[in-house]
């Protein structure tokens, strides 16, 4: 990961949507480290950062991360005391644990959440009865701090994107009371500039170099891993599990010492390409739990690297060619790949 490239995302996003920013560094950072993440961040002056776990929350707390922390995970009552244990601000879309919240957290601050359409979270938009129940706990409540909700197609655009914001105010007004943090942007509406993105954006992806449906990031992230085997196939000769790619003549494959348990989606067989000695390779066969295999250049060795994605292949194009989203390529990467931090150069 390159935090210099983190740090540039941000600033373009905050200047494209004139908010304040909330970046998301839940699932470890979008898979590349929440931490580090975190501490590249700092030179934005983010408002705070948002996860989806008291965990996750507690181990940004751990590195000394001092600001504000948002877990956009419903609150449930067991959470509670890890969470004022940690300093953590919650999202409530129910009464009964707002008064949980207030009875064991006192004044601390929480956030009410608002489901304009997602269908995921939050107090429905059109339960009108729900939302008195919680504006009438709002007059007298300490701590409410702010409300949010979520477009859930920012990055397609239509009409969809206004009516949710007028449901989202229409519910604001109905608490009664206005608080300091009106959020609602994730990266895609963020980047439609300050008509979406009130006063707070909660950006993600983008941050991490992937367009997020419009803008050009740049890129933030590179999986690379060293070629671990290279030899000659005779024409007719199978490639990995299944056999389902043989090779017309004869055929150079270099092995990549990389696969699925490392984040290299199975569905990349025969389909995929990575980046070898300066070329466009293209994948051979399936992709294999530890190994992946493609058609060298002639003059491959044991040793070249290899780039998944962050090079000629960027991240978007991966994820097309798996038949997924960047989102699911970067928080499937494994355990055992190594987090390097600097230029991707």
């Amino acid at each position: 990961m390159d935090p210099a490239a983190i740090v540039a995302n941000a600033k373009q996003l905050a200047d494209i949507s004139g908010a304040r920013l909330m970046p998301m560094v839940k699932a470890n950072g979008y898979g590349l480290g929440a931490i580090a993440a975190a501490r590249a961040l700092e030179a934005v002056d983010p408002w705070g950062y948002g996860v989806a776990t008291v965990e996750e929350g507690a181990e940004l707390r751990s590195a000394g991360i001092g600001r504000p922390v948002v877990v956009f995970t419903p609150l449930i009552a067991p959470w509670i005391e890890g969470m004022v244990r940690h300093d953590l601000r919650p999202v409530i879309g129910d009464p009964l644990l707002l008064d949980r919240w207030r009875a064991l957290a006192g004044g601390r601050p929480f956030h009410i959440g608002v489901d304009t359409g997602m269908g995921r979270a939050g107090v429905a938009f059109d339960d009108p009865l729900t939302i008195a129940a919680l504006a009438a706990r709002l007059q007298d409540t300490a701590g409410y701090e702010g409300v949010c909700s979520h477009f859930h197609s920012a990055d397609e655009g239509g009409t969809s994107l206004d009516a949710q914001q007028e449901r989202f105010e229409s519910v604001i007004r109905a608490l009664g009371r206005r608080p300091d943090c009106v959020h609602m942007a994730n990266s895609a509406a963020a980047l439609r500039g300050p008509r979406y993105a009130g006063n707070l954006a909660r950006p993600g992806i983008y941050l991490y170099g992937s367009a997020a449906g419009g803008g050009a990031p740049r890129p933030a992230a590179a999986l690379r891993a060293l070629v671990v085997d290279v030899r000659e196939v005779s024409a007719g000769s199978s490639v990995s599990y299944g056999a389902t790619w043989s090779a017309a003549a004869p055929t150079r494959i270099a092995t990549i010492g990389v696969g699925y348990a490392d984040g290299v989606p199975r569905s990349l067989g025969n389909r995929g390409a990575v980046e070898l000695r300066g070329a466009r390779v293209p994948i051979r066969g399936r992709v294999t739990m530890d190994m992946t295999m493609v058609e060298a250049p002639r003059d491959v060795r044991p040793g070249d690297v290899a780039t998944v994605f962050g090079g000629l292949v960027t991240l978007d194009e991966q994820a097309a060619s798996a038949g997924t989203i960047p989102y699911e390529l970067l928080t499937g990467l494994g355990r055992r790949v190594e987090r390097r931090y600097g230029p991707l150069a």
